[in-house]
């Protein structure tokens, strides 16, 4: 199991946020979490991130046999944690081009390598868009494409994306598609996938692209629901986000 997280609740600012979450994702697995706004979809992410002011009150977050509840931030990174964020902050005096030379271990005198301009390429990024602040000035499909840039240069065994289907049209959702696929080892027979991910989606277009194992209803800070994808999806489109608190009350499942 590549990531284990037992009976977890916290709190933010005082107020407890998530309560008794039990989640589990394999190797070369892929899972979706689903839910409405504020349902704390956000909250776990970054607390199996390890941002600080997400306070772990009961439980734990156990990744490749590890326990790295109380490690920092930067640890979890080390040990092969990945992040894409709906909204990531602008960086300013820190250029793209300089972002990816310290995410893929390059001395920042060196030349980007080959292989991070054939990919910024692919993501239809300019040498002079590789040398703009981070962030500074970017439209909504350029931060996702320079969010999932970053990624390629980490290759982390295991990443989170954030809503990467909003806020962008169809052919960036595509092109981030590819890559996203890439990052989760999809381009690999099943039994090869090593790298795995949890994907935050609203409305779940991101999933007519990349292939999920398995699906999780968050509501009210807890796991209303797991199961297939593609039935909770439609479930979900059909009778909203009650017909998983329904099923969870009568104990049946979705």
């Amino acid at each position: 199991m590549l990531l284990e997280i037992k009976n977890l609740a916290v709190e933010v600012s005082g107020k407890l946020v998530l309560k008794d979450i039990n989640l589990s994702i394999d190797e070369g697995e892929t899972h979706v979490l689903l839910g409405p706004n504020g349902a704390g979809k956000s909250t776990l992410f970054l607390t199996i991130l390890g941002f600080p002011q997400y306070k772990v009150v009961k439980g734990s977050i156990i990744f490749k046999g590890q326990d790295i509840t109380d490690l920092t931030t930067d640890e979890r990174v080390k040990l092969g944690i990945g992040v894409s964020f709906q909204n990531p902050p602008t960086i300013r005096g820190v250029s793209v081009r300089d972002l990816l030379k310290l995410e893929s271990h390059q001395e920042m005198d060196e030349e980007l390598n080959p292989r991070m301009k054939e990919l910024a390429e692919k993501l239809k990024f300019s040498d002079e868009f590789l040398d703009r602040d981070v962030n500074f000035g970017f439209s909504g499909g350029e931060v996702k494409r320079s969010e999932i840039l970053q990624l390629l240069a980490q290759m982390p065994d295991f990443t989170m994306f954030d809503e990467p289907d909003s806020g962008v049209d169809i052919e960036n959702v595509e092109l981030l598609s590819a890559e996203i696929r890439t990052l989760l080892d999809k381009d690999k027979k099943h039994a090869q996938r090593k790298r795995s991910g949890l994907l935050i989606t609203h409305l779940g277009y991101i999933l007519n692209f990349v292939e999920a194992d398995k699906a999780h209803v968050l509501m009210d800070g807890e796991i209303a629901c797991s199961g297939n994808p593609k039935e909770i999806l439609e479930d979900i489109r059909k009778d909203g986000f009650k017909g998983c608190v329904q099923c969870a009350q009568c104990g049946s499942g979705c």
